[in-house]
């Protein structure tokens, strides 16, 4: 294996990250350490496209099921249970494979990331009624005030980067430049990271709608009807923002009918998809297979030999 401590393979959602990696379960010893912020919840399977019984079966896998959809988890909680996942993996003479395209969690454990405290509703609430007396632009003046650095890289129309750099401050006492310099250094060169690039997108855009109807015909209004009696669950819980999940949360409460229910999931998750597009197009290290079909054969000689090189 070399320098590399893991194989990473990521790209947009719907490109067929899954399935290489089970397509190289055939040609090497690997367990799939899963990249996915809303795979981490229990019940949430139909929507996230969680791998099922038999997949599980075929190949280990690590992070799937770990948090309630109630119960908070962060990037520097991925980036903790990643490592670990990791050591496991390879003190066992196995090949970790991190397989997702929740892009935040991969940047981090790249690059690094700093212990931040978990949101804090009532800090939120506070900034956001001060936004309503005051305007966003004041509260940027606030944070040019308490930490220059981070005002520099956050723009006052970014409400959620500005409200989270201010919630930290109150919390800690402490600025977000300050914490995220003493951040936990990150795998970097340690890792080999491969992205599925569909030359295609009116093709991933065909896939994303196929997948996202495969969802519906398989029960997904049934599984947020099922998640909504289990759990004390509210729209604004990260689990429940996930794409698709909002969407049936809309038309369960009546906001939305079916059939826009069904195009406003498809249209979020091209919109996802494109956001995963400018995420790698940052990732100069990413080596890009570019995927004019989903041949699985096609992807995994290029996988194999990237590896060979590592």
């Amino acid at each position: 294996m070399s320098l590399t401590q893991a194989l990473v393979i990521t790209g947009p959602t719907a490109s067929g990250k899954s399935a290489l990696a089970y397509a190289l379960a055939d040609r090497f010893n690997l367990e799939v350490i899963t990249v996915d912020s809303a795979q981490v919840y229990t019940d949430m399977d139909i929507g996230t496209a969680k791998p099922d019984a038999a997949q599980q079966a075929l190949v280990p896998h690590h992070l799937l099921d770990i948090r309630a959809p109630t119960e908070p988890y962060t990037t520097f909680d991925f980036c903790q249970d990643a490592r670990r996942a990791i050591a496991d993996v390879r003190a066992r003479g196995r090949l970790p494979v991190l397989v997702g395209g929740t892009m935040l969690y991969l940047k981090a454990l790249r690059d690094g990331i700093a212990n931040l405290p978990q949101a804090n509703p009532a800090v939120r609430l506070e900034i956001l009624q001060a936004a309503e007396a005051n305007g966003w632009p004041w509260l940027h003046d606030e944070l040019k005030r308490i930490d220059p650095e981070a005002a520099l890289r956050i723009k006052p129309t970014d409400r959620q980067r500005l409200q989270r750099a201010l919630e930290v401050e109150r919390l800690t006492g402490r600025t977000l430049t300050a914490l995220q310099a003493q951040g936990q250094v990150g795998l970097g060169a340690s890792l080999t990271e491969v992205a599925i690039m569909p030359e295609s997108r009116a093709q991933l855009h065909r896939q994303i709608e196929t997948r996202f109807d495969e969802m519906l015909n398989q029960g997904l209004v049934a599984e947020v009807e099922h998640l909504r009696e289990k759990f004390a669950l509210h729209e604004a819980l990260p689990a429940m923002k996930a794409v698709g999940y909002r969407q049936v949360w809309q038309y369960l409460e009546g906001d939305l009918g079916f059939d826009e229910m069904r195009q406003k999931g498809i249209i979020a998750t091209r919109q996802l998809a494109k956001r995963q597009f400018t995420w790698l197009r940052s990732f100069e290290t990413v080596k890009k297979i570019s995927t004019p079909s989903l041949d699985a054969l096609l992807k995994i000689d290029a996988v194999a030999n990237i590896l060979i090189k590592a």
